[in-house]
């Protein structure tokens, strides 16, 4: 039986209300240091895992890192790989035209930043954007039981709370350590939908809106270097220069250094000044 749509979107609703009980539970250490460093982990998930490496293939790993990979983003609860990724190629493809599945200028702030996903029809994988990685039966099986990853870390969340501060340290730990750094994953991520497309500086110019912003890349690790990315897309690095801070790029090299990941790829000179408004003639 299919369910409707607006219960489909009880549990991301639902997460949202669910913030609410940190006025219960309150707040103590621990809570506040797993919410820190639930929010770094996953976002990374989300950036280098899910964006950088299965929607551009911007780095190569093994097929157990890979699936691990997959699993950190999972955690974050937005949705599977495949799902994740398909979606994001098709916004490249349609980027700023009525085919973009969240474009801020076609359609409005509102439905780039939160409307398309709450909307009946986005929910299935557009399988024909993600042939690659749909070869994998694991990957596969991953996008079916996406919210399996974000359950468990609940769960540590709750027994790391309760091992430090018994039950009502593992309420705390539960509600903010994942409940509420899982929602400001969220629009950190949506922001990059939404406002990186209205707000910004424009250093290439590609054929869609897209926008340089500094404080939206501190709060993605690296993601607001927007323009950057949509000029250069299987780019590992959005950040081209050394004063465009890039934590995700930085966390995909310390994993060079381990032999986790190789064939990092990155813009060379010539992509790195072509179309580049900074430094063409006025009248070019």
């Amino acid at each position: 039986m299919k369910l409707p749509n607006w219960l489909k979107s009880v549990p991301f609703i639902g997460l949202h209300l669910a913030c609410l009980a940190v006025l219960f539970t309150g707040v103590d250490a621990t809570a506040l240091i797993l919410c820190a460093v639930f929010y770094v982990v996953r976002m990374f998930g989300i950036t280098a895992g899910y964006h950088r490496y299965f929607a551009h293939r911007s780095y190569k790993t093994s097929r157990v890192m890979q699936f691990l990979i997959a699993c950190l983003g999972c955690s974050a609860l937005q949705k599977g790989p495949l799902w994740w990724a398909s979606h994001h190629r098709q916004h490249h493809r349609f980027s700023d035209t009525p085919d973009d599945p969240h474009s801020p200028i076609v359609t409005s702030f509102w439905w780039a930043h939160v409307g398309w996903i709450l909307s009946e029809e986005h929910i299935e994988t557009p399988w024909d954007s993600i042939r690659d990685w749909a070869l994998f039966p694991e990957l596969r099986l991953l996008d079916r039981l996406h919210w399996v990853p974000g359950l468990l870390l609940a769960g540590l969340c709750f027994g790391i709370g309760y091992l430090t501060g018994g039950i009502a340290g593992a309420w705390s730990s539960l509600v903010c350590g994942f409940v509420i750094s899982t929602v400001l994953v969220y629009h950190a991520t949506f922001f990059i939908n939404s406002l990186s497309h209205l707000i910004g500086k424009r250093r290439y110019a590609t054929d869609d809106d897209s926008r340089n912003n500094f404080v939206l890349a501190l709060i993605t690790l690296g993601e607001g270097w927007h323009n950057n990315h949509h000029h250069y897309q299987s780019s590992a690095n959005q950040g081209f220069f050394w004063w465009e801070i890039d934590i995700s790029y930085y966390g995909i090299r310390f994993l060079k250094m381990l032999g986790l990941v190789w064939d990092i790829r990155k813009p060379g000179s010539k992509a790195l000044t072509y179309r580049n408004v900074e430094i063409m003639p006025p009248h070019s």
